[in-house]
């Protein structure tokens, strides 16, 4: 796991300080380097949880990209005994991707939500902001000239498996990217 961090830390710090080089920045109006996007995810069972995450990103290179995005997230969670607990998830994130070959990338995100927490203990419930640090990587798939679906892996390195949304530290994304 300390490698993986490693070299995420590493590929998005080296691709930083290439891309104050000249050279390296896209040569396209502002409007060209946007693009948008978005995850959908959905679970259904004793847990269901079902996700929107609309995005944002600019491309700051041809091969590094940052952006910020909003996740909702319906939750309901069947606690036995004909009781269930339903909430609302919501918050936002911050990115970065570095693409080392074609198409993969390797990302780094930091998302902070805001939840109601059911605690086990003595049933009570409060909202507090839950924050996560994903590291990982992905492929992306392009769809025509300016679009493209792209699947990710992320671990959380400050999983919190008391109160997170997410069933694991490990995550899997799948979204798509329309370019302008």
């Amino acid at each position: 796991m300390k490698k993986i961090i490693v070299f995420a830390l590493v590929a998005l710090s080296a691709n930083l300080a290439k891309a104050q080089s000249p050279q390296d920045i896209s040569k396209g109006r502002f409007i060209d380097r946007l693009y948008v996007g978005g995850n959908l995810g959905a679970q259904f069972g004793s847990v269901t949880s079902v996700e929107v995450s609309p995005l944002v990103g600019y491309r700051i290179t041809n091969d590094f990209s940052a952006g910020l995005g909003i996740t909702y997230i319906y939750y309901k969670f069947d606690l036995g005994n004909s009781n269930t607990f339903e909430t609302n998830i919501y918050g936002y994130k911050l990115f970065a991707r570095h693409n080392f070959l074609e198409k993969f990338y390797a990302t780094t995100e930091f998302e902070n939500l805001s939840l109601e927490y059911y605690n086990r203990t003595d049933g009570s419930i409060s909202r507090e902001w839950i924050p996560g640090l994903f590291i990982g990587g992905g492929y992306f798939e392009p769809i025509g000239r300016n679009a493209g679906f792209n699947i990710a892996a992320l671990y959380n390195v400050i999983y919190d498996d008391q109160k997170s949304p997410y069933n694991s530290p490990l995550v899997l994304r799948i979204g798509f990217t329309l370019g302008f």
